[in-house]
């Protein structure tokens, strides 16, 4: 996965148009995604998976008469922005709504959610099913927070089955919660995985180890123990899944031992021959058990275990015929619908920019200066940001943050030549940050920054006060689609302390520029001392302890972009 790039930024963008180009019998490719060639029936139910690249065959791979209508690609284990996913979900709709699939990570969770908002204020019935799994990474009392890893599979598969039968929305998100609430995944890892260019994984096992309770997008395991035999290893697994099996149920389950991306095929089929007889021990019925790669992780060594439990009508869409480019079960499918259709939905309306006044048009040129000085810094501290991202998450923070800053400020700066004022201007850079960044930062800085130039306005100047009214609801915006409060250990921790203190440097009677430095020392001293705080929310929460004595990423990166914006904005600058 390291050796076969052009630009590593855009690896993810270029192996989706490869795959596109290879599978035309079966995709299509549109904005954020593919959807199939040939559309469902008219009336069914769309279902469409998605996350971030660097989980072949999930998503792109499992689109396909039988199994999704269409899939949301982020980049490399970074969500989707919810632009993306708004554009494949109108895409896909057949008229009959349309459900996305995913799993349960903050960022996912909240682009899908407003790709909903967004297609529900134009009458399409969406919805989401978020997939909780993964029995290591949460308590029973706290399923809800589990992540979704391999069961992702057996979730999408029953998902698609039954809107494939022509079954309304209720009764496929009915079916699809179902699913989720009756499987269990447990996994291992031997080695990291590389983000392409990296020259180093995310993070290691050391020799004769192997970590326990891992994840899918680089996160270390949450233990790591000797490295055990085959039978041991399958002792482990099925053990740790089998002591969460629901209060009801017949004994037959779905399987599917899933390897992580480069254990080899043999290893599993030796696996196999572990877990199998273990599982019957245990008086269960294996019911089209699956063992191969369906949800990997980059080049990861790893395997992971996976029981849904079924019943009749689970079991029935379990075993129901698929047809996709990377997975096949059953008698061949024929394609229904529409024919091939190459057209693109696009908006009629141009997409005009309203003229700022010339006190506005002045600022919307110092706002394009500033996302610059913002980019230059996050470029600088890149390397740094996923070090730190990678302690205890995925590492990508760092990545995806250049990627939000530079279509933030592509976009900041073409729509201040075309006459925009100040309040446009940064909320045109916040929505290209959401679309080309995605992830959890993506959509947070995305949507925040909309908010304060919605604030700002195309009118007045920009002083003192109105600036403290614009970060007022870019902490707002912020606050309520993060659901972060200080002391959580994320981005919040700097941005309130930055906030209160703004306010009241200006309540003081200073300018924009001293109150600014003021902001900028406390949201850097407030991201520093997040190093003792342990996470509550996120990628970094089931690996809490690991992240003890490191700063909080996005707290840090705030701060460094607050810093450098404090220092260009002063007299002497």
């Amino acid at each position: 996965m390291t050796r076969i790039h052009n630009d590593p930024a855009d690896f993810a963008e270029e192996a989706l148009a490869g795959f596109a180009l290879l599978h035309q019998r079966y995709v299509r490719q549109v904005p954020g995604g593919v959807v199939r060639r040939r559309p469902g029936a008219s009336g069914k139910t769309a279902v469409i998976f998605g996350g971030g690249s660097g989980h072949y065959p999930a998503f792109a791979g499992l689109v396909g008469p039988g199994f999704g209508d269409g899939a949301v690609v982020g980049n490399i284990f970074t969500s989707p922005s919810a632009q993306y996913a708004y554009s494949v979900g109108r895409q896909a709709n057949r008229g009959g709504g349309v459900i996305f699939s995913f799993g349960n990570y903050a960022g996912d969770v909240m682009n899908f959610g407003i790709a909903c908002e967004q297609l529900r204020a134009e009458g399409i019935d969406a919805r989401t099913v978020i997939v909780t799994d993964d029995v290591l990474s949460a308590s029973v009392d706290e399923a809800h927070k589990r992540r979704g890893i391999a069961g992702d599979f057996a979730v999408f598969k029953v998902l698609a089955a039954a809107a494939e039968t022509g079954a309304g929305i209720d009764d496929v998100e009915r079916l699809g919660v179902k699913a989720n609430q009756r499987t269990r995944t447990a996994g291992i890892a031997f080695s990291g995985c590389t983000f392409p260019g990296a020259t180093q994984p995310l993070f290691t096992v050391d020799a004769g180890s192997m970590a326990v309770g891992l994840g899918i997008h680089g996160e270390p395991g949450l233990e790591t123990v000797p490295l055990r035999s085959a039978r041991e290893i399958a002792e482990l697994l099925v053990r740790t899944v089998l002591a969460e099996c629901p209060d009801q149920h017949d004994g037959r389950v779905g399987v599917i031992l899933n390897g992580l991306g480069s254990t080899k095929y043999e290893e599993l089929f030796l696996l196999w021959g572990e877990v199998a007889p273990l599982l019957a021990a245990a008086g269960l019925e294996l019911v089209d058990p699956e063992v191969g790669e369906l949800v990997t992780s980059l080049d990861m060594a790893g395997v992971s275990l996976s029981l849904v439990w079924l019943d009749e009508e689970l079991e029935e869409l379990w075993r129901a015929p698929v047809d996709t480019p990377a997975y096949r079960k059953g008698s061949t499918l024929t394609p229904v619908g529409d024919a091939d259709d190459d057209g693109l939905q696009v908006d009629g309306a141009a997409d005009l920019v309203q003229p700022g006044s010339e006190l506005s048009r002045e600022a919307a040129a110092a706002v394009v200066d500033l996302v610059a000085v913002a980019l230059a810094t996050v470029r600088e501290h890149e390397e740094t940001l996923a070090q730190m991202d990678a302690i205890a998450g995925d590492g990508d923070h760092g990545r995806g943050m250049v990627r939000g800053l530079d279509a933030a400020f592509s976009a900041a700066a073409g729509t201040a030549e075309r006459g925009a004022g100040a309040g446009t201007t940064l909320a045109r850079a916040g929505d290209a940050w959401a679309e080309h960044a995605g992830g959890t930062s993506g959509v947070l800085w995305g949507s925040a920054l909309r908010a304060a130039g919605q604030r700002l306005g195309d009118v007045d100047a920009v002083d003192a006060k109105s600036l403290v009214a614009a970060f007022d609801a870019f902490s707002a915006t912020l606050t309520r689609l993060g659901k972060a409060t200080v002391g959580d250990k994320t981005m919040v921790d700097a941005v309130q302390p930055f906030g209160d203190v703004l306010r009241g440097a200006v309540d003081r009677g200073l300018g924009a520029e001293p109150a600014l430095e003021l902001a900028a020392l406390a949201a850097s001293n407030a991201a520093a001392g997040t190093a003792g705080i342990l996470p509550k929310l996120g990628r970094a929460r089931p690996h809490a302890q690991k992240s003890l004595g490191t700063p909080d990423p996005g707290a840090t990166s705030f701060a460094l972009i607050m810093t450098a914006l404090a220092a260009s904005a002063a007299p002497d600058k």
